[in-house]
């Protein structure tokens, strides 16, 4: 099995030929439609739902044999994986691509429900509109209807014990009039309840009625803005006078030492495969991780009133962090030497669309470096030397609902990847009678801050949970907890009282490999192959490096939106790879039970040391808004980083040599 990644990480396929990890493309998507819809395994009247569309992941080793062998093996088979809705039931389908035909189709009957498409959630979000109900709380509140825009929030589960067959929406309404922010608008008081699959109003309240805030001061596009204008530096612009150094075949990426694979899934948004990294000396391409992807986004808001309550989302379980992509804008959303990607998906009656821009790629120098050293030392002489630090990102942001969600990855010539996640966009603010905090008797009672006239941001969590399937130089890794334990010294051997020292433990089974940052001591968590060792002797390695403060969930453990999210208790988590374990909060997390998700999983207890393991990180944010974070907030960030850890054998950037200094002709400085 070795033998298959060393053949592995010299070359990718041959320009021009797909790659078995590729995304399904428009003319797939369009044989599976035309292929599930003349089967007449599903109902016509109405036609079938198309809920997810992916590849079908094809065993692990199989697409390791086929890209490491040189005796022309064909490709695993081309197929797909679709959760349509039919007949009120879920129905999950293989189906083979190449053959056109249907390998399997499993009626799904477990808790919970795939996740919602577009075309639902408008159709959803229109019916109030028709509604009589509705038209009388409108004209109640004495807003105009035409300024009314609504939209879809998940229901959760809290507690039901008997099997819902209903897949549900709840509807919220929000006032536009002279602003486009209309999360800034809120229409409290006002619940709507909509069964999706036969799209009607099931239940309706109008349980209280609040002030809407003002729309004064809430627009954020720039041609609304009056003077005195904030505060900006001066235009930067990216210039490579050597031109770019990444080359694109398809899907797959060759930068500086790098070679990775890029891939779009509805679901997850941008999956990063077959990463590997050079060996400097040896100039063979070393495997760091075979897949990687963003699993869950986990949304709690703290407001355990009637109208909020149940706002506990699952960002991409239930409304697609992929789906959710939006097209990259050109010189804004990413830099003058960005190449740009398209990602596809299916729309409800299977049709292929197109995000246009959805992934760009660029390199990247922000004035930081790789190394430095000045050496004033040595008589007579100062030697400085300095190496910039240039790195390649992958960049995508998808926009669920009011939450704009910017996702780096960076991949660096020491061998790092960092995983950036950046938050801006809108707070979900909630209506209330209020005008001034001196109003309030109890800070508590508004369940967040007083932001502006009639408006409080509510306090809420972020957890981004990533899905990392390590290959570290080979198949088989192990964690290791390398944990720093302060020794004194008590025998007078010397003048110091004490030291501290290094501990590793090697994580045995997956009860040894639960980590919340916050109750350990200082610690190195490092992914090791064993059974590879540098010309020291040390395992090789990659360790992760938390960018932020760690975040855990802070929720009972017997509240039910905690139930669904038992993995947001601990940062990170080891669990034995298997191809069926993807999503951490189950692969149907629309009214999950968390009875399929990785804290599961976990206590399955597999053993992980010397096998092939998956790692999951979750970073996290817990938001108390400020003022500062209205009408529109600052991008907030946070993220972790794998770097090499004795994977070689010295710093690989020594020989780095040094960028010439570019003359620019007829060019003015003004200073």
């Amino acid at each position: 099995m070795l033998l298959l990644f060393f053949l592995l990480l010299t070359s990718f396929l041959p320009c021009n030929t797909s790659h078995p990890l590729d995304p399904l493309t428009p003319s797939e998507f369009s044989t599976i439609q035309h292929t599930l819809k003349t089967s007449h395994l599903f109902s016509s009247s109405p036609p079938p739902s198309f809920q997810y569309v992916g590849l079908a992941d094809p065993d692990k080793t199989d697409i390791l044999y086929t890209l490491s062998d040189h005796h022309n093996s064909p490709p695993p088979p081309r197929r797909a994986f679709i959760i349509l809705r039919s007949g009120h039931k879920t129905h999950e389908v293989i189906l083979d691509i190449t053959t056109k035909t249907i390998v399997s189709n499993t009626v799904y009957t477990g808790f919970g429900f795939p996740m919602f498409n577009f075309e639902e959630q408008t159709a959803a979000s229109n019916l109030p509109f028709n509604y009589t109900p509705f038209l009388k709380s409108i004209k109640k509140r004495r807003i105009k209807l035409s300024e009314v825009v609504c939209t879809t929030f998940s229901v959760g589960w809290f507690g039901e014990v008997e099997k819902t067959t209903k897949r549900v929406l709840k509807i919220l309404c929000f006032l536009t009039g002279d602003t486009v922010n209309l999360y800034m608008r809120p229409v409290e008081g006002i619940t709507i309840v909509v069964d999706l699959d036969v799209m009607e109003i099931v239940d309706y309240k109008d349980r209280l009625v609040v002030p809407v805030p003002v729309a004064g001061g809430t627009d954020y596009r720039s041609s609304k803005q009056r003077p005195p204008f904030g505060p900006r530096g001066k235009p930067v612009e990216v210039v490579q006078p050597e031109g770019k150094g990444v080359a694109i075949d398809g899907h797959s990426i060759s930068w500086a030492n790098w070679k990775f694979h890029l891939g779009f899934d509805v679901r997850a948004g941008a999956v990063i495969s077959l990463a590997s990294v050079q060996e400097l000396e040896h100039t063979m391409y070393r495997q760091v991780l075979y897949k990687g992807f963003v699993s869950e986004l986990f949304v709690p808001y703290q407001d355990p009133t009637e109208e909020w309550y149940y706002k506990t989302l699952f960002d991409a379980g239930e409304l697609g962090f992929g789906l959710s992509a939006v097209s990259l804008q050109p010189l804004t959303d990413c830099p003058e030497n960005a190449e740009f990607f398209d990602g596809y998906y299916a729309s409800q009656d299977g049709s292929p669309m197109k995000i246009k821009n959805v992934f760009c790629l660029f390199e990247k120098y922000s004035g930081d470096f790789a190394w430095r050293h000045t050496e004033i030392g040595i008589p007579g002489r100062v030697i400085t030397e300095v190496r910039r630090e240039i790195s390649l990102v992958v960049r995508m942001v998808s926009t669920i609902g009011n939450y704009d969600y910017i996702v780096d990855w960076e991949f660096k010539t020491n061998g790092a990847i960092k995983f950036m996640v950046s938050l801006s966009g809108l707070l979900e603010v909630k209506g209330t009678s209020y005008t001034n905090l001196g109003q309030v008797e109890k800070d508590e009672d508004l369940y967040g801050s007083l932001l502006a006239k009639n408006t409080i941001g509510v306090n809420h969590d972020h957890f981004i949970t990533y899905y990392l399937d390590l290959d570290i130089d080979g198949y088989n890794n192990s964690f290791v907890k390398a944990k720093m334990k302060t020794v004194k010294i008590t025998d007078g051997s010397s003048l110091r009282k004490s030291y501290w020292t290094v501990i590793k433990e090697i994580a045995k089974t997956e009860a040894d490999a639960r980590i919340n940052l916050n109750s350990e001591p200082p610690t190195d968590l490092l992914f090791v192959n064993t059974n590879k060792k540098t010309k020291m002797g040390n395992n090789v390695g990659y360790r992760l490096i938390n960018h932020g403060a760690p975040v855990a969930s802070l929720l009972s453990d017997d509240d039910y939106p905690q139930i669904r999210a038992g993995y947001s208790k601990k940062q990170l988590w080891v669990t034995a790879y298997n191809k069926s374990e993807k999503w951490a909060a189950g692969l149907y997390t629309d009214q999950s039970r968390g009875d399929n998700t990785l804290s599961v999983w976990s206590e399955r207890n597999r053993v992980i040391k010397n096998k092939d393991i998956v790692l999951w990180y979750t970073v996290g944010f817990h938001h108390t808004p400020y003022q500062e974070d209205f009408p529109l907030m600052p991008t907030l960030s946070s993220g972790f980083e794998l770097r090499p850890s004795n994977f070689f054998e010295s710093n690989p950037l020594i020989k780095t040599r040094p960028f010439k200094r570019t003359e620019w002709l007829n060019c003015t400085h003004n200073p």
